[in-house]
């Protein structure tokens, strides 16, 4: 059986260093996504988003696994984007106004048919309340400023300044704020969390 490694495959973009900012040149990667609005601690919706994510992309998964392509690979870490119409919310704390799309990598050689196959096979088996919400699109990103996060997400303050001195010193913001989530916080502690923090930049 063929296995893929796409996070060692695609190391530049889904690993980072924590002692320095870097530049990178994300190219388009096609993602499963879900929107919402709301503090992510507490809504029910990104909840839900995640939920379905999670589901869908295993059941992509093993379809490959088990069908006559043979094909294992591991899938891909958890990642948001971040904004909201008023972005002085991130400073006041009032994450009720936070607007975010939750989304998970799927591989070029997963082919659309078989993420519908696994989002009815989803919905016929879990009826998850996230599953209708879901969609498959492109992404490019282009060209960011990224660094590693060590630590609870509620102390990102100062790592989310460095990326944003970084790109001041060499250029302009653009996009929205995305975090890859490499960790498994139900198992971690919240000390060692490990976060990509990555900005646009023009």
């Amino acid at each position: 059986m063929k296995k893929i490694d796409l996070k060692k495959d695609l190391k530049a973009f889904y690993h980072a260093t924590a002692k320095v900012v870097v530049q990178v040149d994300v190219p388009a990667f096609r993602f499963l996504m879900v929107d919402g609005i709301g503090d992510p601690n507490t809504s029910k919706s990104y909840a839900e988003a995640i939920e379905a994510l999670y589901s869908v992309s295993y059941t992509a998964k093993f379809i490959l696994k088990k069908g006559p392509q043979k094909i294992d690979y591991a899938v891909m870490p958890l990642e948001s984007l971040w904004w909201a119409d008023d972005m002085a919310v991130f400073t006041t704390g009032d994450k009720t106004k936070w607007q975010w799309t939750a989304m998970i990598l799927q591989p070029d050689f997963v082919a659309k048919e078989v993420i519908a196959t696994a989002i009815d096979e989803v919905r016929r088996k879990k009826n998850l309340p996230g599953i209708d919400r879901l969609r498959l699109e492109d992404f490019p990103e282009g060209r960011c400023a990224q660094v590693l996060h060590i630590g609870p997400f509620s102390e990102e303050g100062p790592t989310i300044a460095r990326v944003h001195e970084f790109i001041d010193a060499h250029s302009s913001r653009v996009g929205k704020h995305h975090e890859i989530y490499l960790s498994d916080i139900r198992r971690a502690a919240p000390a060692s969390w490990k976060t990509i923090v990555r900005q646009p930049m023009k």
